[in-house]
This record gives C-alpha cells, structure tokens and sequence, in this order.
C-alpha cells in the first residue's frame, strides 16, 4: 500500500488531498454525499470577525475552462463558527482548517486569535487577497509589505500551524512567500483566483455584478503550476499547490513542480466527491509507477 501521508509543519495529513476555502462550505453539508473522513483536510469557507453579506448578484459566471465569482466573504462572522459549527465539525476525524480574512492586520489578527481557542481546528489559512481599507483599497497580498505586516500580526498570537494563501495577481509571488516565510509562515497555499471580467455583449453589461471577479478553474492551471514551481525554489516551507485541479494526474502535476499537499476547488462544484476521486487516483499512479510514498514525487521537477 502506498503511503499518502505529508507534515505541513506540525499537521500531519494522512493524504495531500485538501478542499479549497469556499468551494465546500463547512464540509459537515456533504456528510451524507462524501465520507469525509478520506479527505486529507477540510478548508472551510472564509471567515471574517464580523458577519459579512457579501456583493449583489450575479456573483458567479461561467467562462471558457472556468469560473468567475465575486461572492464577496460572505459568512457569518466567527463568533458563529465558533459557536454553532465548530460543535458539528470537531469530532469528524479529518483536519478542518479555517481561512481566515480581514481589512486590517488586526482585524486578522482578532479573528485568528478567537480561533486559536479551538482544540480541534489544527491550522489555519490567511486570505491575504483582500483589500487593506487604510492603503486605499489595495489587497494585503499584492506587495511583500502588505503580506508581511498581516502574517507578523497573526504570528503573534497564533500558536499552530499557519497557512497563508497568496494572490497571483503580482510582479514576482516568490518574493510575497519569502516575506510570509519571514514574518513567521508554516506554509504557503497558491494560487488564489486570478482577476477577470465576462461581457454580456447582449446586454453590454459585466456578467457580475462588481464588473471583475476571481477567475478558477481549469483554465488557470498552467499559471498556478509555473507559480508553485517557482515558490517551491524560492522558500524552506512546505508549499500547497492549487488552481484548476480536476483529476489525479492534475495533483501529481502540482507535487512534482514542488507542492507538498494540494487543494480541489471548481471541481468540487461538479463533483462534491472529487477530492476522494482524486486521493484513490493518485494512489493507483503511484503504484503503478512503482513509488511506495508520495513523498517521492514531491519536487522532482527542477
């Protein structure tokens, strides 16, 4: 039998095969569709300090090979979590991750401190994508200071595993990993959804309901792959490749540019059993090509 087990720091998986944030809910909603206790970790859908509404509609698109959504961090906030999920999810055996957001670093901060009162929730994931309201606007991810004042905020009083997810939409993504690492990161997640826009040419009007929204799916693959790649080089961290993973094949593609787990997330909107698909395909590969880990096929591209 081949070992599918990985460490992301101090989080041992017992398979690379995580669900993005957003694109499962909370997990416990497919209890009945997918055994969850076969899923490596389970990132919930972001969570903010306080309740969030999210944007208008439209907030999803279909494009070629793809998706655009603008839903905007809707969730209830983390006192809600904590609350009211957390007791449905803490005694499922499977890692449950929470990504975390804000609109300042202290605001992260708060957020992940709420949750580092939690016994079973083993990690956490930053979204550093969102906007910094006192920089005009400008997400926290796209500049090495941006990412690095949110990661050391959170540092200082988170005490487990911290995970953060960087943003595609920069110059040079090795250069933002290296100040998370810096600042004190475990891991670093990549990518999230690069920026696009759809045109409803009949109507002459964006299909969502913001104008731009985050483009995921297979479409973006290619990129995310080339950015794993070059992070992996750039960093000592364990890195967790996602973008457009579809199938195991797509998962062996990311491990071998450099990625230590990975996460399904469009997918998942097709086929909520995907990433147990995928753990099952990746073991069947490896054992045909004779690898009695999955530990060996991490990095082997140069």
């Amino acid at each position: 039998m081949v070992d599918l087990s990985v460490n992301i720091h101090h989080l041992k998986l017992a398979n690379p095969v995580m669900t993005a944030s957003g694109t499962f809910g909370y997990g416990v909603e497919f209890s009945d569709l997918v055994p969850l206790e076969e899923i490596g970790g389970i990132i919930v859908k972001g969570t903010t300090l306080e309740r969030r509404e999210g944007n208008d509609y439209p907030r999803m698109a279909e494009t070629a090979s793809g998706m655009l959504n603008c839903v905007g961090l809707q969730n209830k906030g983390v006192d809600y979590f904590c609350e009211h999920i957390y007791p449905e999810i803490k005694d499922i055996p499977t890692h449950f991750i929470v990504n975390v957001s804000g609109s300042s670093p202290e605001r992260y901060a708060e957020c992940a401190s709420r949750i580092d009162e939690l016994e079973r929730i083993p990690a956490i994931e930053l979204n550093i994508s969102c906007p910094n309201v006192k920089d005009g606007g400008m997400a926290f991810g796209v500049t090495c200071e941006g990412a690095a004042s949110v990661v050391k905020a959170v540092r200082k009083v988170y005490h487990k595993t911290l995970i953060v997810k960087l943003s595609p939409n920069v110059t040079s993504i090795a250069d933002i990993a290296r100040a998370c690492e810096a600042e004190g990161a475990d891991s670093v997640s990549l990518i999230n959804t690069l920026m696009g826009m759809a045109i409803d040419i009949e109507h002459r009007c964006p299909k969502l309901s913001i104008g731009t929204g985050g483009l995921s799916g297979p479409a973006v693959k290619p990129v995310a792959v080339r950015m794993v790649h070059d992070v992996a080089k750039a960093v000592q961290i364990p890195v967790i490749g996602l973008g457009g993973i579809m199938t195991a094949e797509d998962a062996i593609e990311f491990m071998m540019a450099g990625a230590t787990a990975i996460e399904i997330g469009t997918a998942n909107f097709i086929d909520p059993a995907v990433t147990v698909k995928v753990k099952n395909g990746m073991a069947q590969w490896l054992e045909c090509h004779g690898c009695k880990s999955v530990k060996e096929i991490i990095g082997v591209v140069k």
